[in-house]
């Protein structure tokens, strides 16, 4: 049987076995999701030292030394997927392939293939950091954005959230999207939301392209 990072990685390679995961990029209509560059860290490390934003990302405060090792483990596991959120309103100029436009990244969006019973169900976050961003519909538009992605690149069939059952805001814009709860966990006051993918408004067309 095929070890679950192989899979994922076949699965994110394609046919030809030239692109890695690490080499795509999206764009729609608000936003942009680029590969997480090591350009990137030094501003995602000033987001992670936000008391909100480690309490809402379940996170730890790391050094920026320390970010860089996550960023580069990040970009190693076959199992998960990182994109960088662009603000397309904040990109100076037109969007540039392999220009990390670092003045437009604005949060992160992920999936991970971490059930071993099922590498087509993958846990879905987002964060948008930066508060001049919000409220706009870039959240929205990324994570479906970032879903019909996986369902292309990876052949996700189901998408599960995780979310502190005090991010409301999160809560909502998952249900609204078709996010059914599935599960509480009272010891982590988490609520675990499912849906199919086959049954979500997914982005698509999506303008996918290798970096």
């Amino acid at each position: 049987m095929e070890a679950p990072e192989a899979a994922a990685a076949a699965a994110v390679d394609g046919d030809d076995g030239k692109r890695q995961k690490g080499s795509w990029y999206a764009v729609g209509e608000r936003a942009v999701l680029v590969p997480y560059l090591r350009e990137h860290v030094p501003r995602y490390h000033e987001w992670m030292q936000d008391p909100a934003l480690l309490e809402a990302t379940a996170s730890e405060p790391l050094s920026l030394d320390q970010e860089f090792e996550v960023h580069r483990s990040w970009t190693l596991d076959p199992l998960k997927h990182t994109f960088i959120v662009l603000d397309k309103e904040l990109i100076q100029g037109e969007f540039v392939v392999g220009n990390p436009h670092t003045e437009a990244m604005v949060g992160d969006v992920n999936i991970y293939m971490n059930d071993p019973d099922d590498m087509q169900l993958a846990e879905i976050e987002i964060m948008i950091a930066e508060q001049k961003s919000r409220g706009k519909g870039l959240g929205q538009e990324v994570i479906l954005m970032m879903m019909a992605f996986a369902v292309e690149k990876y052949r996700i069939h189901t998408f599960r959230a995780k979310i502190s059952d005090s991010n409301t805001a999160s809560l909502k814009l998952f249900r609204k999207l078709g996010f059914k709860d599935a599960s509480y966990s009272a010891a982590f006051k988490e609520v675990t939301l499912e849906a199919p993918a086959a049954e979500l408004p997914l982005a698509s067309p999506l303008t996918i392209g290798s970096w």
